[in-house]
């Protein structure tokens, strides 16, 4: 509560000291001024807080706002004009001449009577507005603050920056393009903040201020000689000179060709040529130049190859370029073809390099009948006559090149072929034999290139004829020409119509009569890749043969200088052969299907399960039979019988179907995916698991007598289990589906955290329990009553678990069970009282929400639980002395704490 303030009014713009004097100032919060809060303040004791006033107008309410409220209000008046108030000055810079217009702009700035940067007078100012003041900045130096007086008090400064006009000393280049587009450096002191660089009255195309002394620009376009100047907020800077030079201008090189090697005087002619700094032939600088005049340059060339652009470099640009060659002298690489014949008429190509501008191309002193330059690396000529071997070479303005050698040749001749005959199919070997044959480009069997031919000397050629038809006269082409020709005669292949018999014994040495026409002359007979044993040509259309040993069907052929006939087919037959059968085994019954592999199987008439014919058979392939087997016992021979004998034996077993005698566990949940063991027999091999009509999701086969299975999902309720193997399907054993247990409540739901709590669960399919859990905590102990009951004694724990029970079915839902933290009692009041009932004593502590008993000793009392910390007691009569109080909850017993029963006075 405040009583008084003193004093009670203050300056519109606040920082007034005033006193407050009330009660129950401690832990004061806050000390309004109607409901701007006070600049700051102090407590200075329960009963007094001096605070200081913020800005404000008129009458206002102070008021204390503690943790136990606000106080009441008491007045209090801001009198007098507010103090200005600045908020922003533009430009906040100038120079130090002054005379820039600044535009101020604030609060409560009517009636100013002073505007002063630093401790200067503006040079003068206007009032525009209560908000807006433009002044005119007083000469000064440095960073000052701008204050506003008006009948209000003085304002807040706000800082104004003098800055010195800048000063240029140089710029480097100070000469370039009249186009721009260079970049200058001006160097000078106060560049700092520059808004300008002007070359004459063009700005720059664009600067970076580097430093306060150094700026770089980009020159514009421009003429003549101008005055580079910059611009900041503290003025315009003195000029320095910049000259624009014109782009210098060729017009001719002379001479404009000169040698690879250079060093030879090349004189420029154009214009604008005074102040080049650079000649260049290319990307090449000039090795040295001299400036003659502004329209003359002498420059020694540089070494260089080709034809290159001479252009000069002065501040002004880059000319334009001259077109000078630099002329090497050829080289030649090779002729092709390097040889032909001594009447020469040939066209050769020579190849090399600096071939263009040839005056002449040269065959040893003889000059080439006519040439092309086709282009600097290559030229054509027509060959003069000659003889024996010659340089050529190539004659340009660079001088005469090296020589490559040319060869003239004689032409070919030719004595004789061998053999003079051959099939019309051609792709057979002659020889030719003659003289002149080096360098052979081509056979020719008439008109007709030969397949194939190698030059073996210069008097032998081996070829492979080409397909044709009649005589034909074979030459030879080298480069010294065509030789004469020698007689080839193409002759008819030969024709077989039949052979008889067609099949015979693998061993062979059966005779066969072939049919056919075109036989004179037969060479050899095949029966496929193999030669006959014998054979005799009996006519033109006849031959006996011995056929040789074999398999399979081949193609028999006869062959004579004419060529290969086509073929007959000729089968040799041999006795089947068998490799295995799968499955190798199979139920005693018979019934099931096998597949032989081998071979020979084509035309087999019986296949054999020991001495029983299989039930039926397929031949798949001349590989591949499928049979289906009889009944049998033991283990037998597969054989298979054909027209070529009886295979070789293949093993094969009657197996006895499986037995299963138990399972284990014998039950489990419907979801599936525990792990049964199988035990039996006869389990080696099986190939199935089944629950009902359920595969198990995976099976291992242990041992013939062991079977470990994952039980598939399924419905509650028994279903047969049985093993298929190959040798049938075992009687089955029961297992069965277990649907998940379920709870529906536990009594009591709550207990101590230390845990002992019996509980009773109440459900469905709790029979085989196998755990309880309280959260993830195993009960300590658990007993199955029922099939819908379990007694669980509670483990330690804290706050609320779900309980759950697991069973060969699975685990339950679950149901809340809460741990409750036992009672703790801190202290009374009272701590005594009359031996008469009646006092109400309040308990304080924790855990007292769940309280279910207050005992004064052992005597249970009326109780009402206000709060988890707080409980009152009706204490009971008793005798004079001390008892202890306790309070009971499900969380146990709490601590016990004294109260005191005192007599009444006597009188």
């Amino acid at each position: 509560m405040i009583s008084s303030v003193s004093p009670a009014a203050g300056a519109p713009g606040g920082g007034t000291l005033v006193t407050l004097t009330g009660i129950n100032f401690q832990q004061a919060t806050a000390v309004r001024f109607g409901t701007t809060i006070a600049t700051s303040f102090t407590v200075v004791s329960p009963t007094q807080i001096t605070a200081v006033s913020p800005p404000g107008t008129g009458s206002v309410q102070i008021t204390v706002t503690t943790p136990n409220g606000t106080s009441n209000g008491v007045p209090f008046s801001f009198v007098g004009a507010p103090a200005p108030v600045l908020t922003s000055l533009v430009p906040n810079q100038g120079p130090a001449a002054g005379g820039t217009a600044v535009t101020i702009t604030g609060t409560a700035l009517s009636g100013a009577t002073a505007v002063r940067f630093g401790a200067t007078n503006a040079t003068s100012f206007l009032v525009v507005s209560a908000t807006q003041i433009v002044a005119i900045a007083p000469a000064g130096s440095g960073t000052v603050q701008v204050t506003v007086t008006t009948a209000g008090g003085t304002s807040n400064g706000l800082a104004y920056t003098y800055v010195m006009a800048p000063s240029l000393i140089s710029v480097t280049p100070n000469q370039g393009p009249g186009a721009g587009g260079n970049t200058v450096t001006i160097t000078g002191s106060g560049l700092s903040g520059a808004t300008a660089v002007r070359f004459g009255s063009t700005n720059a195309t664009s600067f970076t201020v580097v430093s306060p002394t150094q700026i770089t620009a980009v020159a514009p376009a421009g003429g003549g000689t101008v005055q580079v100047t910059v611009i900041t907020p503290g003025g315009t800077s003195n000029g320095v000179s910049y000259t624009y030079i014109s782009v210098p201008s060729l017009t001719s090189a002379v001479p404009n060709q000169g040698p690879t090697g250079g060093g030879n005087n090349v004189t420029l002619t154009g214009s604008g040529l005074s102040g080049a700094t650079s000649v260049m032939f290319g990307s090449t600088p000039a090795t040295s130049f001299i400036v003659v005049s502004p329209t003359q340059i002498v420059a020694i060339a540089p070494p260089g190859t080709g034809t290159v652009q001479i252009t000069v470099v002065t501040p002004g640009g880059t000319s334009n370029g001259v077109s000078y060659t630099y002329v090497v002298a050829p080289s030649l690489i090779s002729v092709t073809p390097n040889q032909g014949p001594t009447a020469g008429g040939n066209t050769v190509t020579i190849t090399g390099s600096g071939l263009s501008g040839a005056t002449a191309v040269r065959f040893g002193a003889t000059n080439a009948t006519s040439f092309t330059v086709v282009s600097p690396t290559q030229i054509t000529a027509v060959v003069p006559a000659g003889s024996g071997t010659v340089q050529v070479t190539v004659i340009t303005p660079g001088g005469t090149s090296n020589g490559v050698s040319y060869s003239y040749v004689v032409a070919p001749s030719l004595t004789s072929v061998t053999p003079n005959q051959g099939p019309a199919a051609g792709g057979n070997t002659v020889t030719l034999t003659g003289s002149g044959f080096t360098g052979a480009t081509a056979v020719l069997f008439g008109s007709t290139p030969a397949t194939s031919f190698t030059v073996v000397s210069p008097t032998q050629i081996s070829a492979v004829a080409p397909a044709g038809s009649g005589a034909v006269q074979i030459t030879v082409v080298t480069p010294g020409g065509t030789s004469n020709g020698v007689p080839y005669t193409y002759t008819s292949a030969p024709v077989l119509t039949s052979a008889v018999p067609n099949q015979g014994p693998t061993a062979g040495g059966n005779t066969v009569t072939l049919a056919g026409s075109g036989f004179t002359g037969a060479t050899s007979v095949w029966f496929g890749s193999t030669p006959a044993t014998s054979f005799t040509v009996v006519s033109a259309t006849q031959i006996v043969a011995v056929a040789p040993a074999g398999t399979g069907t081949v193609q028999i052929t006869v062959v004579t200088p004419g060529g290969t006939s086509n073929g007959v087919p000729y089968t040799y037959t041999s006795a089947p052969v068998l490799t295995s059968v799968s499955p190798p085994q199979g139920p005693a019954t018979g019934g099931n299907t096998v597949i032989l592999t081998g071979s020979g199987f084509t035309g087999a008439t019986a296949v054999m399960f020991g001495s029983t014919p299989a039930t039926s058979f397929t031949v798949g392939s001349p590989t591949q039979i499928s049979a289906v087997a009889p009944p049998g016992t033991g283990t037998v021979q597969i054989t298979v019988i054909t027209p070529g004998g009886t295979s070789n034996g293949v093993s094969y077993t009657y197996t006895s179907a499986p037995v299963l005698t138990s399972i284990s566990p014998s039950q489990g949940s419907v979801n599936g995916g525990n792990t049964v063991t199988l035990t039996g027999s006869g389990f080696t091999g099986a190939t199935a698991v089944t629950f009902g009509f359920q595969p198990a999701v995976s099976f291992t086969v242990v041992s013939s007598t062991q079977i470990t299975a994952v039980v598939p999902p399924g419905s509650a309720g028994a279903v047969p289990v049985t093993v298929t193997t190959l040798g049938g399907t075992s009687g089955s054993v029961t297992y069965i589906y277990l649907a998940a247990p379920a709870l529906t409540s536990v009594v009591p739901n709550q207990g101590p955290t230390a845990g002992g709590t019996t509980v009773t669960l109440t459900g469905s399919g709790l029979l085989g329990a196998t755990s309880v859990l309280f959260g993830a905590t195993p009960a300590t102990s658990f007993t199955v009553v029922s099939a819908t009951q379990i007694t669980a004694t509670a483990p330690p724990g804290s706050g609320t678990v779900q309980i759950t029970v697991t069973t060969p079915g699975g685990t339950s839902n679950g149901v809340p069970f809460t741990y409750v933290p036992q009672p703790v009692l801190t202290s009374l009041s009272p701590t005594q009282g009359p031996t008469t009932p009646g006092t109400t004593v309040t308990l304080f502590g924790t855990g007292l929400t769940l309280t279910n008993g207050v005992l004064f000793d052992s005597t249970l009392v009326a109780f009402t639980v206000v709060s988890d910390t707080w409980v009152t007691a009706t204490a009971p009569a008793g005798p004079a002395g001390a008892v202890s109080v306790t309070v009971t909850s499900p969380g146990g017993t709490s601590n016990a704490l004294i109260y005191t029963r005192v007599n009444g006075p006597g009188i």
